[in-house]
């Protein structure tokens, strides 16, 4: 991270939180998750954060009619009458299935004000963002208890210069990366003097749900653990340091060139950033040659060929998990094309028929498991997401994304067409993986016979 942001430090005044209601009466009753929804994975608060600069036509005074933190509670409660099951509370039954109780009870809320301006978090915004504790209502964590609470937490923070933070943490087990979009975006139209979101909202969570009896198609080996987890390197709640790595347009054309010619044109820049990072990460991690690792990543089911189709609007967990075994000798002594084709036949694998549906399936016979992360690089391609693109009324934000990095990352997009890549190690392996990666775009450049492209550190 930039220096400034580093070193940052303030205190949040935060007012006491209010519970956000929806606008206008809304249905009552249960509404059953899917079985893709419900998973004990799930159950935590998924954690966006989004800065906003002065102005975007708008007064940003306290005491001004434009201000951002009523503003946007009054959008928040205008879309919970869309987004009505997200004003509720999480009820589970004896059997362990979670439900949501359409109370309209409604979402937390906190407007705060800190004495700090948007230019003293560092010239780049990234994940884990400088006092998150400040600019959250909740800590962050990858488990939580979701029951009989608020599944939406929002807190806005006014800045000193005239800008605002927008923090949001909503319960995961209700929407995944794309839902939390398009409620966020709902948000922004109606700041904006919309009359209704431009998607309609639709559930349809039974699409979701397992076959009577669950019959898995596919091999599912994200839920299967890995080989002695109690020793692998990396273990949760382990004290990291976090960096993070821009790829640009220069590192990944030198990376592209390591590849045989009949890949150069059809690897896209996820498989060839994600292998490369595996690689290094692996070594970083000094994993025995012998030692089982694997490279887990998201895939959306949404509009996946032989599911069940997943009408437009559908915000709950579509998401599924694609997996990459192999052991870490082969993985790093091997040249990078064997490591995109490990990734590449996974995504191909994530692609069969039925493949959500075998997803559904496998949860319920298995119990609900938690996915594997002993020996697992996990990652989330957020670069063709809009959601660092989301307009509360005041023009796009400065940073829209994660407000954290744990065990897992994510690809981000940056300016000039390159990804970002943040990432959390202890800290001799992030010395570690540092250096390796440098190496590695250094030797891929040479290998070309150019000047090597330069790695930014963010």
């Amino acid at each position: 991270m930039a220096a400034a942001a580093s070193s940052l430090a303030f205190t949040a005044r935060r007012g006491d939180p209010e519970l956000v209601a929806p606008a206008e009466a809304t249905p009552r009753g249960l509404k059953r998750l899917s079985d893709i929804d419900d998973q004990d994975c799930f159950r935590f608060y998924r954690s966006v954060i989004f800065f906003y600069r002065a102005g975007g036509g708008r007064a940003t005074s306290r005491d001004g009619e434009e201000d951002p933190a009523r503003v946007i509670r009054d959008a928040l409660a205008a879309a919970l009458v869309h987004y009505y099951p997200l004003a509720g509370r999480l009820r589970e039954l004896p059997c362990g299935k979670l439900v949501v109780d359409c109370t309209g009870e409604g979402g937390s809320f906190v407007e705060a004000d800190a004495d700090v301006a948007l230019e003293e978090f560092g010239d780049t915004l990234c994940p884990p963002i400088p006092c998150t504790g400040e600019l959250l209502c909740l800590p962050e964590s990858n488990s939580a208890v979701v029951t009989n609470r608020p599944l939406l937490y929002v807190q806005v923070t006014r800045l000193k210069c005239g800008g605002f933070v927008f923090g949001s943490q909503i319960c995961h087990n209700l929407v995944d990366a794309v839902g939390v979009t398009q409620f966020l975006q709902a948000v922004g139209e109606l700041a904006s003097g919309m009359a209704a979101p431009r998607v309609r909202p639709v559930w349809a969570r039974d699409l979701l749900d397992a076959r009577d009896p669950p019959r898995p198609t596919c091999h599912h080996p994200e839920y299967e653990p890995a080989s002695d987890e109690a020793n692998d390197k990396l273990r949760p709640g382990e004290k990291l340091v976090h960096g993070a790595f821009l790829f640009g347009r220069d590192d990944i054309a030198v990376l592209r060139e390591q590849l045989p010619a009949f890949m150069k044109h059809r690897c896209s820049r996820f498989l060839l950033i994600s292998a490369f990072t595996w690689r290094c990460r692996t070594a970083a991690l000094g994993y025995g040659p012998g030692e089982e690792v694997r490279f887990m990543f998201v895939v959306n089911g949404r509009g996946r060929r032989g599911d069940r189709p997943l009408p437009d609007g559908f915000y709950g967990n579509a998401l599924t998990f694609g997996v990459a075994r192999t052991t870490a000798g082969e993985l790093c002594s091997g040249p990078l094309s064997r490591a995109v084709e490990l990734i590449a036949a996974a995504l191909v694998r994530t692609a069969a028929d039925g493949y959500t549906q075998s997803v559904a399936d496998t949860v319920v016979l298995r119990g609900r498991p938690r996915f594997t992360t002993a020996r697992t690089y996990v990652v989330t391609d957020l670069t063709k997401s809009a959601l660092h693109e989301v307009d509360l009324g005041w023009g796009r934000p400065v940073f829209g994304g994660p407000a954290t990095t744990t065990l897992a990352t994510f690809h981000l997009p940056a300016s000039g067409g390159g990804i970002v890549v943040p990432m959390g190690l202890p800290p001799r392996a992030m010395e570690r993986f540092e250096a390796g990666v440098r190496a590695g775009l250094a030797a891929a450049a040479a290998s070309r016979a150019v000047e090597p492209a330069v790695l930014s550190k963010i």
